[in-house]
C-alpha cells in the first residue's frame, strides 16, 4: 500500500512541477500494482471535489436506512462477517470493474471502459493506455510465476517515515493504537447505514447508525 500510495500522490501531481513526469512515473507505479492509473486519477479527482456528498462523491457512498438490504438484512453478526470478507477481498477490484460502491451513473460505469460515463471525451484515450498498462503487468506476472513461483510483496517503510515526520507535525500528529483488524471489525459492525438527524431531514447532514 505504501508504494501504491506514491502512485496516488503522483496522480495528485504532488511529486514534481512537471505533470508529464508525474504521469509517467505514476503510470508505471500504479500499473505495476494493477491499478489503472489515468482511470483512477480522473475518478479520484471527482472524489476529492465532492467528498462526503451523498449524491456526487465518487466512491464509498454510505447506504441509507431506506436500503433495507443493509439496514435490516446485513445488520447482524453474520451480515457483518460477510461484508468484512467482501470489503477485504473484493471491494477494490469490484469498484474498478463494475463501479460497486460508486455513485450511480447512466450507462455502464467501469474504470476499464473508455466510454464509461465516469470520464469526459478528452480523457478516453488515456483510459486505453491505463488498460494497456494493466495487461502488460498481468502478462509479466504470468511469466514470472511460470518461471519461478508466486513470491514476496515489497513494503513501504512507513514506520521509518512516521518517525521522521512526527516531530514536524507536532500537535497535529494523531495516533490510534487500536489494532487494524479490531478497528475494521468495529467500523463494519457499527457503520451500517446513514440517516438524517432526528428533526433535520432537510439539513443535508447524515449520521451513521448501526
Amino acid at each position: 500500500m505504501g508504494i501504491w500510495s506514491i502512485g496516488h500522490d503522483l496522480g495528485h501531481h504532488a511529486f514534481s512541477e512537471y505533470e508529464w513526469l508525474d504521469d509517467a512515473i505514476g503510470f508505471v507505479v500504479h500499473s505495476t500494482f494493477l491499478t489503472p492509473y489515468f482511470s483512477f486519477k480522473y475518478s479520484h479527482r471527482s472524489h476529492h471535489a465532492h467528498t462526503n456528498s451523498m449524491e456526487y462523491d465518487e466512491v464509498w457512498i454510505p447506504k441509507r436506512k431506506a436500503d433495507t438490504f443493509y439496514s435490516e438484512v446485513l445488520n447482524n453478526p453474520l451480515g457483518n462477517l460477510f461484508m468484512t470478507f467482501v470489503r477485504l477481498l473484493l471491494s477494490f477490484p469490484m469498484y474498478f470493474t463494475f463501479n460497486i460502491h460508486g455513485r450511480p451513473y447512466n450507462g455502464f460505469a467501469s474504470h476499464f471502459y473508455p466510454q464509461s460515463p465516469i470520464f469526459n471525451d478528452s480523457e478516453r484515450k488515456q483510459i486505453w493506455l491505463s488498460d494497456a498498462g494493466m495487461l502488460v503487468t498481468f502478462y509479466a506476472l504470468y511469466k514470472i510465476a511460470a518461471a519461478t513461483s508466486a513470491t514476496c510483496i515489497p513494503h513501504y517503510h512507513t514506520m521509518e517515515a512516521t518517525k521522521a515526520v512526527k516531530p514536524i507535525l507536532g500537535d497535529y500528529y494523531k495516533y490510534d493504537d487500536t489494532p487494524i483488524l479490531e478497528a475494521f471489525w468495529r467500523e463494519t459492525k457499527n457503520c451500517i447505514y446513514v440517516e438524517p438527524d432526528e428533526g433535520a431531514e432537510d439539513s443535508g447532514v447524515y449520521w451513521f447508525r448501526k
